[in-house]
């Protein structure tokens, strides 16, 4: 069991995150805002009928046929005007996120756009409408509707979910870059999760209001003229002997393989693909994680909002091992020295370089963005003559680079989150490679955007993990500058 002392220690950032998400949540309650009329905010984001319909039963049926004879049946007795809304929206809700709050939310969305422009991922999830919704109005402006046309460009989409929620829509989103279907609708958020790190990022906030019914409508109205900001994807790609990832994350899909290979692997592999959008981390982390997220799974009562999931996080911590240090003795507590090597690329170098880890490191972070853990900041704000010296740029979302760092044990994982000290930079990258070797270890634990999976290993052949930039970005809308 963890002592009081160690309880202390890994409550300490979370009462600091408690205490920003409960400012961020009266700032965002929308008493310090202008009231915005419900019927002025409709008209600036709801489509025309016909076509938020036919949109809708694409998406539903997987028929793009059907949706057309749908809008012919809701044109008859339509009052509407056939014109584009200034910013037409599509929100995605994430309807078990937010504790209480997902289905009152959803039932609130409803009343501000329309049923039909709002899509519940319980029922209806992001490729289909990419496939299908978007298709449909694509075809119509093909066939020559002009107000089809001008919506499909200027459509803007919210999701109403944590950062994996954001992350699978944005890698659904994907799609359309792939198949040559730009424009790419901008994303804005609506925090729902427990980190919400990307909503911070992007000047969404980190934390669902507690007067929501009305920010909701003031979220909605940024969202109409919030700016166009770019965000890097990162691909992951894993490479191991052939086998199954047993509860994987939705975003890690079965995929044939591309990495080049230096050294021997056996005649059969398996192999995984994603994209991230805020960090990937191995380690005692994402071993955490891992069994906070079969906790919530198994006991959903306990999960009842951000502050309660710190909580709870911040105490199964404690047993898992993060506070203790006798690693000779527990072969699944010592440092990722036993099991790993790191190999990097730096910005415009093709070679890979190999990078040393410290044997005192447990975890590993590759991070994308500036927040990281609900609003930590890990990398720092790093002085001019510290980055020269290291041969590192000032961080940014969209550089094309990872800064990697790692934590050791709980007590300094707890000080750099609590913003006393820095976490052990490590290196920039465009590129990263990791090898995995078991040992002693028959498994590693890894995470995503916040989705955690135990990753097989043997001692017999190394795992390869390989991170590359995605060649586009991805388009998110600016809270902060609306």
């Amino acid at each position: 069991m963890a002592t009081s002392d160690e309880a202390s220690a890994a409550a300490g950032s979370t009462a600091v995150a408690a205490r920003v998400s409960i400012w961020e949540s009266l700032k965002g309650c929308g008493i310090f805002h202008k009231e915005i009329a419900k019927e002025e905010l409709r008209q600036k984001i709801v489509m025309p009928k016909y076509l938020r319909v036919a949109m809708r039963t694409a998406s539903t049926t997987r028929d793009v046929a059907a949706a057309a004879a749908a809008a012919s049946s809701a044109v008859v007795g339509d009052e509407e005007p056939m014109v584009a809304p200034e910013a037409p929206l599509v929100v995605f809700v994430n309807s078990k996120s937010g504790g209480r709050h997902g289905p009152e939310l959803k039932e609130r969305l409803h009343e501000l756009i329309s049923e039909e422009q709002v899509f519940d991922l319980q029922t209806i999830q992001p490729p289909a409408f990419v496939e299908y919704g978007l298709a449909c109005l694509e075809q119509m402006a093909s066939q020559g509707d002009a107000c089809a046309k001008d919506t499909r460009e200027k459509l803007r989409i919210v999701v109403a979910g944590g950062d994996g929620t954001v992350g699978w829509v944005l890698g659904s989103l994907t799609e359309l870059y792939e198949s040559r279907r730009e424009p790419v609708p901008p994303t804005g958020i609506i925090p729902l999760g427990t980190g919400n790190d990307l909503s911070r990022t992007f000047g969404w906030g980190g934390s669902f209001p507690f007067a929501w019914r009305s920010a909701v409508k003031r979220l909605l109205d940024k969202a109409v003229v919030a700016p166009i900001c770019r965000l890097d994807s990162w691909h992951l790609e894993v490479v191991m002997p052939e086998g199954e990832i047993k509860e994987k994350p939705y975003t890690l899909k079965q995929k044939n393989k591309e990495m080049d290979i230096e050294g021997e692997m056996p005649e059969k592999t398996s192999c995984y693909g994603g994209v991230f959008y805020n960090y990937l981390s191995i380690g005692m982390d994402a071993q955490v994680a891992y069994g906070f997220h079969h906790l919530r799974n198994e006991k959903p009562y306990l999960a009842q909002g951000p502050v309660a999931n710190k909580l709870i996080y911040a105490g199964y911590s404690c047993t898992q091992g993060w506070f203790c240090t006798p690693c000779a003795a527990t072969p699944n507590l010592r440092g990722l020295k036993n099991i790993l090597k790191l190999f990097i690329k730096r910005a415009n170098c093709s070679e890979w370089e190999q990078i040393p880890i410290h044997s005192s490191v447990r975890s590993l972070v590759c991070l994308n963005l500036y927040n990281y853990g609900s609003g930590r900041h890990p990398w720092g704000d790093l002085k001019p003559d510290y980055l020269e010296k290291r041969g590192f740029v000032e961080a940014h979302a969209d550089d094309g680079l990872l800064e990697i760092f790692g934590l050791k044990e709980g007590w300094h994982a707890s000080f750099v989150m609590a913003e006393v000290i820095k976490a052990k930079h490590i290196a920039q990258a465009a590129a990263i490679k990791l090898e995995l070797r078991g040992g002693q270890w028959n498994r590693a634990y890894l995470q995503m955007d916040g989705e955690p999976w135990r990753q097989p290993l043997t001692n017999d052949y190394s795992t390869f993990v390989e991170i590359k930039k995605m060649p586009f970005h991805s388009l998110m809308l600016n809270g902060e500058g609306s």
